[in-house]
Order: structure tokens, then sequence, then C-alpha cells
């Protein structure tokens, strides 16, 4: 029973939130600057012109009775039509979304593997008396790497890789099932420009977890025993400090997923980060609501996945032990 109203209880908030989302994203599209008419007709179109185009597409009618046509399509699973390629707006993010779901993998499995060791590293060295400079040095990268935005990082690798002959391809993309070398040979350097945040923060919280627990009377008792120290850490420490660890890795494949726009439009892949740029300078209303309720449908499931996964490392903390009842 209590399992049955914790999963209803996120279900209606769930839609809530969804549906905050669809009001917001829904107006904000429409007080950007400039119309659709204006984009696609040019500065020099008539009124008339400007009329039959608004009336073909019905933004001629009131906001909120464009809102209610538009929420009962997305209820039906209709996203609408994209007013520059004409096609399903939907189509055209299912055939986009193996590209961008490919780089949020490669960037969250690359924050994993790479912050995780590099947060216990600095922690455990910065208890240590033989590297006292240990510490020092893991949060001087980790707050280089929060400090870079992605976009100059990005300038900067896509001008580096495009003038030197280093190996790697910039400003392609090879579908993963043509040929999947190239295809990782283009994604290697998004990843990891997208990465280097994801990294830095993943690695901080992880030091701070670490050392969190490393003052608790089991690993003292462990220290006692004559375990060794790497020992410790798998076995004793890296368990009891996952909890924050798994619950920023979640929230960091929402953000990443925002951060795809800036990396994919850097690196020109045909993705839908990329889509929505264009979709937003083209004033593309359709494709910018459904891409942004999309990412907001994302991090609604992320959060509900690390819940159930937080309940599974730390029983304590689980939906069955009552946190949210």
């Amino acid at each position: 029973m209590r399992l049955l109203m914790w999963w209803s209880g996120r279900a209606l908030s769930s839609a809530a939130t969804l549906l905050g989302v669809s009001v917001l994203i829904f107006t904000a599209v429409r007080l950007m600057p400039g119309g659709f008419a204006e984009t696609v007709l040019g500065p020099f179109a008539t009124a008339e012109q400007k009329a039959e185009l608004a009336a073909r597409y019905g933004l001629d009618q009131p906001v909120f009775m464009q809102y209610g046509h538009w929420l009962a399509a997305v209820a039906g699973g209709d996203f609408g039509i994209s007013m520059i390629s004409r096609q399903p707006v939907g189509t055209e993010l299912l055939a986009r979304l193996p590209v961008t779901g490919e780089l949020t993998v490669l960037a969250v499995v690359a924050s994993a593997l790479a912050g995780v060791p590099l947060g216990v590293l600095t922690a455990v060295r910065s208890q240590s008396d033989r590297s006292p400079g240990g510490g020092a040095a893991g949060r001087l990268l980790s707050g280089l790497g929060v400090s870079v935005p992605e976009f100059v990082l990005g300038s900067l690798v896509v001008f580096v890789f495009s003038r030197y002959a280093l190996g790697l391809e910039v400003g392609t993309w090879v579908p993963f099932t043509q040929d999947p070398a190239a295809n990782l040979a283009t994604m290697v350097l998004p990843a990891a420009v997208l990465s280097v945040f994801a990294i830095s923060v993943t690695a901080r919280t992880t030091r701070d977890a670490v050392l969190g627990v490393l003052v608790e009377p089991y690993v003292t008792a462990a220290v006692g025993r004559g375990e060794s120290p790497w020992f410790i850490v798998r076995h004793h420490i890296l368990r009891n400090a996952a909890t924050p660890v798994v619950t920023l890795l979640g929230t960091i494949t929402a953000y990443l997923l925002g951060g795809a726009l800036i990396v994919e439009h850097v690196f020109n892949l045909p993705g839908v980060g990329s889509y929505i740029v264009q979709a937003v300078g083209r004033r593309d209303y359709a494709v910018v609501q459904a891409g942004v309720l999309l990412a907001a449908a994302v991090f609604i499931v992320m959060n509900v996945l690390i819940d159930l996964l937080v309940g599974v490392l730390d029983p304590r903390l689980g939906v069955l032990a009552g946190r949210r009842s």
C-alpha cells in the first residue's frame, strides 16, 4: 500500500511538473522577439502574406486556444508539424535521439569512470601525510573543470583538431550501425568536452562523501585490524559513500542533456540539441516546445530512477522504508 501511494504521488507530481513546463515553454517561445512569419518571409513581407501564413499554422488564434489544441495533441502522442521542414516533430526527434543519447551516455560513463576514482584518490591523499599536495591538486583540477564553459572548451578543441591532424574527426558524424569505430572517433571529442564539468562535480562530491565516511568508527576499526587502505576503500567506504554520488550522477544526466545543445551545435552533430538550437533561431515553435517537454520528462524519469536506486544501495533511505510516507 505504501509503495502504491508513493507511485501515485510521484505520478501526480510528475504530471503537474510537465503541465507547468508546458505552460512556461509555450508562453516563452511566443514572447521571443520576432515571429515565425517575419523569420520565414523576411522583413519585406506584406501584412497579407503574414496573415496568410499565420492562419495556415493556426497562429492567428488566441494563445489559450493554441495551447489547448497543442496540449490535446501532445496527450495523444502528436507533437505537431515542424513549420520549417513540414515533417512530424516526433519523427524528427526520434531520428535524432540516438545521437544525443549516445553523446550523453558516453559523457555519463566518463564522469563515473574518471570522477569517482579522482574523488576517492583526492580524499585519501588529503588525509595522508605522505602526499599533502594531493588534495590541493585535485581541488584545483576540479575547480578548473567547473569554471570553463562548454562552448569555450569545445571551440578550442574544434580549432586544435581541425588545424592539426591528431587522429580524431571533428565536424562530422558516422552512425554507429554503419561503422562503430568511425562513430566513436567522431564522438570522443564531443563526449570529452561535455563530460569535463560533470567529471569535476563528480570528483568533488565523491571527495566530500569519502571524507565523511573516513571518520566513521567502522573505518577506524578496519584500520586497527590491519586491513589495507584500498581494501578498506572498496569494502567499507565506496558503498557507504555511494548515495550522494549516485544521486549526483542521475542529476548530471539531465544536465548533460541540456549541455548537449551547445556541444552538438559546436561539433555539428545531428542530434536533438542542435535541432532545437536551429528551431529557436527559426521560431519553429512546435520543435522547441516538444524538445523542452522531452527534456523535462527525461529529468523526471531520472529522479524516479535515482530514488529507486538509492533505496537499493541504502535500504534505510528507500521508498519502502517510509522516506516519503
